[in-house]
């Protein structure tokens, strides 16, 4: 639509496949399922799911059964887990329909999937996550063998994978995932003796993935599948390792200046007045605000990219627009911005999304999934 804002979430979809690859020699021969839950983590779950596929990944991951049939619907045709399972007998139904693999997260799941198997006369494969540590969602590792015994002799689900989520993979000391791995095997060891041994086993997320050649030996053998996700946008997981990953940003959030206003020292500036001119000078005004996904707490702490340099933001966010210190710097109206990612071509200059996370106190993911909805997504590289 013409007259749109000059603001944009440029989605480098080269810089996908150029992190897929990574995640792939990082996996070192085991399966890359590629998790693209929360519109693939503010990325668009379509194209991003799309490019995916022609990369060569064979398997995708969602939190909702809503989600995947979105990518059902944008034509993907891959298996998608649905690591959030089901919440009622409407998407349990949807779940087999769509072809979909979702997770039993507790006891409750079964006849909810297992009825709705029945009454299409095929078996559901079905995933089941078991919790080594997260207290979060997960089936208790006493109640594991128990239960995918029960419901496989049952016959209406096929057990097809097994996986537990790494808490603090991301750390520098390893124990507490060292320990969540230990708990793992054992509870492989006991599905194993009841004869169960299911096709696919993942244990880790980007940071576990990064992790992996120190975590070693400590990594059960039955382990043939990694579920990264942040780095795959991009994002180091974790910045302890960080040297062991060479990644691109997947997305820029860019935009141009839209106003210059003068002031002189002490004029105030946005709400409530927390920034006061220190000298005579110049606010650049942007056309986002904390409705397009800038984090309100980047009020006088957070930095932009500006001709070549980080420019301070001057006073509150505000819902639709930004204000900058740009002194007397040589700024016009329509000059390029970056607030995360990379300039455009030639220079591709960078401001890290962890960078600019750690000056909003949060983490790269929250910045990532909040990009507002009325911010275009535009694609940098075919398909």
């Amino acid at each position: 639509m013409k007259g749109e804002r000059p603001t944009t979430a440029s989605i480098d979809l080269a810089a996908l496949a150029h992190n897929y690859a990574e995640a792939e020699r990082l996996a070192a021969g085991r399966e890359v399922i590629a998790v693209v839950k929360a519109d693939a983590y503010g990325h668009g779950a379509a194209p991003v799911a799309r490019r995916l596929v022609a990369a060569g990944c064979t398997r995708l991951a969602v939190a909702t059964v809503s989600e995947a049939a979105e990518l059902r619907a944008a034509a993907v045709r891959v298996p998608i887990l649905v690591l959030g399972g089901v919440h009622d007998a409407a998407e349990a139904d949807d779940a087999v329909e769509l072809g979909l693999v979702p997770v039993i997260q507790h006891g409750g799941h079964v006849p909810l999937l297992a009825r709705a198997a029945r009454e299409r006369g095929r078996p559901l494969a079905v995933e089941l996550e078991v919790d080594t540590g997260m207290a979060r969602m997960g089936v208790s590792p006493e109640d594991v063998a128990a239960l995918a015994a029960a419901f496989v002799r049952d016959g209406a689900l096929v057990l097809e994978g097994l996986y537990t989520h790494l808490a603090s993979a991301d750390e520098s000391d390893l124990a507490t995932t060292r320990r969540q791995l230990a708990l793992f095997g054992e509870v492989l060891a006991g599905l194993a003796a009841r004869g169960l041994a299911p096709e696919r086993v993942h244990v880790a997320n980007s940071a576990g993935l990064v992790a992996a050649a120190e975590l070693g030996a400590a990594i059960p053998a039955a382990v043939n599948a990694v579920r990264p996700g942040l780095l795959l946008y991009g994002v180091q997981p974790s910045r302890a390792r960080a040297q062991l990953a060479t990644l691109r940003p997947v997305m820029s959030l860019r935009t141009r200046v839209a106003n210059i206003r003068h002031v002189r020292r002490g004029d105030p500036v946005g709400y409530g007045a927390t920034f006061r001119a220190k000298q005579r000078g110049r606010i650049a005004t942007l056309p986002l605000g904390y409705a397009d996904g800038v984090p309100w707490s980047l009020g006088n702490r957070g930095q932009v990219l500006l001709r070549g340099r980080k420019v301070p933001i001057a006073g509150r966010v505000s819902m639709d627009l930004v204000t900058l210190d740009v002194g007397e710097l040589p700024v016009e109206i329509g000059d390029p911005v970056v607030i995360f990612g990379e300039s455009t071509a030639p220079e591709r200059e960078r401001l890290p999304v962890e960078e600019q996370a750690e000056a909003a106190g949060t983490i790269p993911y929250e910045l990532l999934v909040r990009v507002g909805r009325r911010v275009p997504r535009v694609l940098e590289a075919a398909e």
